[in-house]
């Protein structure tokens, strides 16, 4: 089989993490997987890194010059499937027609329903098939209008590593000035409102106002990048904690970040699913999230990791605070929780799980009967 992706973002996110993972699997299992991506994006040169053909969009290209790209292409080669890994991706092949030509699946990796603009829906009822993330996201598919035929749930999956010996894990701590004593609370994501940061801002203040040695010594560490930050390095200062709150901004291999942290926050407000925390929880570390969107799917309350709630949103800090002032007092919690959430993505949020999940829905899209 020849798949084709095409991803446009050029960022460096869970859906692009996914996408390599994907391809990798894809190819590993002797498809001829290849990718349309843009210049110099962190996808393309990883990618291209790894031997994956990759066929490149210029940097600041359109979405009208992907889609004439992509028809140049497929008018030249035979692909048995075209995936658009993200929205702008199926714009791109929507604009080539490409659905006339070969079998087009999406990925559908956002929270919310679809626009109701009839070209936005246009994209989406031009796909074969919808592989959704997760089972929120097919019901919103679903309640948008999709017939439900044609949404599949393929969920995001992430690899499994060795968990670093003590001495790693010291100096990963020793990166950012962590002391034996002390704890590091950590986040990754993308710096923006709906994901939540600044209820973990808010919460560590509160959390150090607790009574209590272990409350007080918490640092945060936020992993990422994005419009938020100056708000939100403003409202370290404001809340006097801007000597115990890092900004790391992005950081490529994340490895090291897993390793140094003692309780891992998940505070988005509506995620799909949650790449960030699944590698968490790969890592054995026990999790604190809100119970918002795909999330549950993934965290269990107090089987594999904490769900936060509140009656609103200005009440979330002091909920994440005394979740966080649980875990922290409770060890015996802790050390239950992790392998637990590691337990559960072996076993079902595994990037082989994922890939094998994908190829499947590929063969049921090209299956005669279909």
């Amino acid at each position: 089989m020849t798949p084709l992706w095409v991803d446009l973002e050029l960022d460096w996110r869970g859906g692009q993490s996914q996408a390599l993972l994907a391809l990798r699997g894809l190819r590993a299992r002797g498809h001829a997987a290849e990718l349309i991506a843009l210049g110099e994006s962190p996808l393309a040169r990883r990618a291209g890194a790894e031997g994956i053909p990759v066929h490149v969009v210029g940097r600041r290209a359109t979405r009208l010059q992907a889609a004439l790209l992509l028809r140049r292409l497929l008018a030249r080669r035979r692909f048995d499937v075209l995936h658009a890994n993200e929205a702008q991706a199926l714009t791109a092949a929507w604009l080539a027609g490409a659905h006339h030509r070969v079998q087009l699946v999406a990925s559908r990796r956002v929270a919310y329903r679809l626009k109701k603009n009839p070209l936005a829906r246009a994209r989406y009822h031009s796909a074969r098939r919808i592989l959704a993330i997760s089972e929120y996201v097919a019901n919103e598919l679903r309640a948008s209008g999709i017939p439900g035929e044609r949404v599949e749930v393929v969920h995001d999956g992430v690899e499994v590593p060795e968990l670093p010996s003590a001495g790693l894990r010291r100096q990963a701590r020793a990166r950012w000035g962590v002391l034996d004593e002390e704890w590091l609370l950590g986040c990754v994501g993308y710096l923006l409102p709906t994901k939540g940061q600044h209820f973990l801002i808010r919460g560590l203040a509160a959390l150090r106002a607790l009574a209590g040695g272990a409350r007080r010594n918490c640092r945060l560490l936020l992993v990422g990048d994005g419009p938020q930050r100056r708000h939100l390095e403003q409202l370290a200062r404001e809340l006097r904690v801007e000597s115990v709150v890092h900004f790391a901004g992005f950081i490529e291999d994340l490895s090291e970040v897993y390793g140094a942290l003692d309780v891992f926050l998940f505070p988005s407000l509506l995620d799909a699913l949650g790449t960030a925390l699944l590698a968490a929880m790969a890592h054995a570390l026990p999790v604190i999230a809100l119970a918002r969107g795909g999330v549950p799917e993934i965290v269990e309350h107090e089987q594999n990791g904490l769900l936060v709630t509140a009656a609103e949103d200005t009440l979330l800090p002091e909920a994440i605070a005394a979740a966080t002032s649980r875990l922290l007092e409770d060890e015996t919690l802790r050390k239950r929780l992790g392998p637990a959430a590691r337990a559960t993505v072996e076993k079902r949020f595994t990037a082989e799980l994922m890939a094998v999940n994908t190829l499947r829905a590929y063969e049921r899209i090209l299956s005669p009967e279909n």
